[in-house]
């Protein structure tokens, strides 16, 4: 296999990179031809992964027909809460894809994957009430970008044995992306060839793993777009999402450049500011209609989200930790999901910007959808079945917001409880909010029951006197003593240890009269 050696950055000259790119081009030739294995390249359509599908295509269209029979599947995850200009980006290109390889008649497949339903973010942020991200409780990567490409590679390796991914990753992305790269290019079983950690029967491929940013650029600008795209497109999208409006090609190690410039979900709260959506809003005014969406994305990213969020975990239970306090240290409940009433407030947010911005985006993205009907549907369904909110409010808000009834055919219309019995228990529980969580569980749970076998029905009912028989003052109170308990218990003084399991004892039987 010919080698395509690279010289150190800081001493390829432009005249060095070019000859590179031919190289490169045979390398990827020879790889292609060597055996039957399939490529699955992955695409995210910004600057890195464009190039490496550029050079993935024009070296496989310059191969003599009969060569070209190994399947080369395209693959670009939607997490559906992308920035709405980048995905109508994205939409153009797979279209584009499809097109020029069916015309070309190369073996080249382009997939649009998304999450399933139950993954996405608005039914597990909205539906199940998951806080917006942290790094600390980064629930939404797997679910959103890496399950859906997954499962797509394990589909072609089930049917194939095995397959080549092919990944635009550079060293100098940062230093903890080279030193990755580094660790596993140690272990290449075969030339070029590095395992893939999360996949079995998968390799990895990253033909532009030594390039800098600037040549990326390079390439990009003097090498014609081969599948009908427009290259400077990309150029000026990246440099309108760059806060300076410029993005110029680097010349040396003090210019700036515009691959600093990172789009992703335009509800992310991982990052301290969505710049790349602040600049597309300040640098243009055709792009203001954005804004609903940035706003959307600076109230979710709150510090301290205690007050919108239950005392409980997800499953009921108060969990404590230990955090820093102005004299010290203090015990405190972990947070848990977010309330009904904020479940409802970010539905009417979600609902109110597609509004806004179908009246106001230009006339190709007016049919914006940020809140998929599938979504709604799975929402609801959370809602009544597992949250037990009979009152069933999703229809009434999707209607208040959007002035048409919505139309879920995934739930039967005919129910036993509704708004109405909500509205009564409201107003006997008047403000104990657990008094009244516990009365809706109870009846929503004899409710489910009475449709299916009775089986497991007092195992559930005690579940909801368990999470919810109790005020917030009595279950943190509990939840200190348990841990009290435990650490007496790991010390060695019985004496407390008895005090303790004596009050968790009467918690336990007030709980149990409380069924009775």
């Amino acid at each position: 296999m010919t080698e395509a050696t690279t010289l150190p950055l800081e001493q390829r000259s432009v005249a060095d990179f070019i000859e590179d790119v031919n190289k490169l081009t045979v390398e990827i030739q020879e790889l292609y031809c060597s055996d039957s294995i399939p490529w699955i390249l992955g695409v995210s359509w910004g600057k890195d992964s464009s190039t490496i599908l550029q050079l993935v295509w024009n070296a496989i269209a310059t191969l003599a027909p009969e060569k070209r029979k190994k399947k080369v599947y395209v693959i670009t995850t939607d997490t559906q809460v992308e920035n709405p200009i980048v995905s109508h980006w994205v939409r153009r290109c797979i279209e584009q894809i499809k097109s020029q390889a069916e015309l070309l008649q190369l073996p080249i497949e382009a997939h649009l994957l998304k999450p399933v339903v139950k993954d996405t973010f608005w039914s597990n942020l909205i539906g199940k009430g998951y806080p917006a991200p942290r790094n600390g409780f980064r629930w939404c990567t797997d679910r959103l970008k890496i399950n859906p490409a997954n499962r797509f590679i394990r589909e072609v390796v089930q049917s194939n044995g095995e397959t080549i991914l092919v990944l635009g990753t550079r060293k100098a992305e940062s230093n903890k992306r080279a030193m990755t790269m580094l660790k596993y290019e140690k272990n290449r079983v075969r030339d070029y060839l590095s395992p893939n950690a999360r996949l079995p029967n998968s390799l990895i491929y990253s033909p532009i793993e030594d390039w800098r940013t600037d040549e990326v650029w390079m390439y990009l600008m003097q090498f014609p777009n081969p599948w009908g795209g427009n290259n400077q497109d990309l150029f000026t999208l990246y440099r309108g999402a760059t806060a300076d409006n410029e993005c110029p090609l680097v010349v040396d190690t003090s210019t700036p450049s515009c691959g600093d410039s990172r789009f992703g979900c335009w509800v992310c709260t991982l990052v301290s500011k969505d710049r790349s959506m602040e600049a597309m809003i300040q640098n243009d005014e055709d792009k203001e209609w954005l804004q609903p969406l940035l706003d959307i994305r600076n109230e979710l990213d709150i510090h301290d989200d205690r007050d919108k969020r239950d005392f409980r975990r997800i499953y009921g239970r108060v969990e404590l930790f230990e955090r820093k306090a102005d004299d010290g240290t203090e015990v405190v409940p972990i947070p848990g999901p977010y309330t009904k009433f904020w479940r409802e407030h970010w539905l009417r947010r979600v609902l109110s910007a597609q509004v806004q911005i179908r009246n106001t985006a230009p006339v190709d993205m007016q049919d914006i959808t940020l809140i998929t009907e599938e979504e709604l549907g799975e929402i609801r369904r959370i809602w009544l079945e597992e949250k037990h909110e009979f009152d069933d409010s999703l229809p009434r808000i999707y209607e208040e917001v959007m002035g048409k009834p919505f139309k879920d055919t995934r739930i039967q219309e005919k129910k036993l409880l509704g708004s109405d019995e909500w509205s009564i228990l409201e107003e006997i529980c008047s403000d104990d909010a657990m008094h009244l969580e516990l009365m809706a569980k109870l009846l929503d749970t004899e409710r489910q029951h009475a449709t299916k076998s009775r089986r497991g029905v007092f195992e559930n009912l005690e579940k909801c006197f368990d999470s919810s028989s109790r005020s917030k003052k009595e279950a943190i109170a509990h939840a200190h003593e348990k841990r009290d308990l435990k650490e007496a218990a790991s010390q060695g003084d019985v004496g407390k240890v008895k005090q303790l399991t004596w009050a968790q004892m009467k918690f336990k039987t007030d709980g149990d009269d409380a069924i009775d």
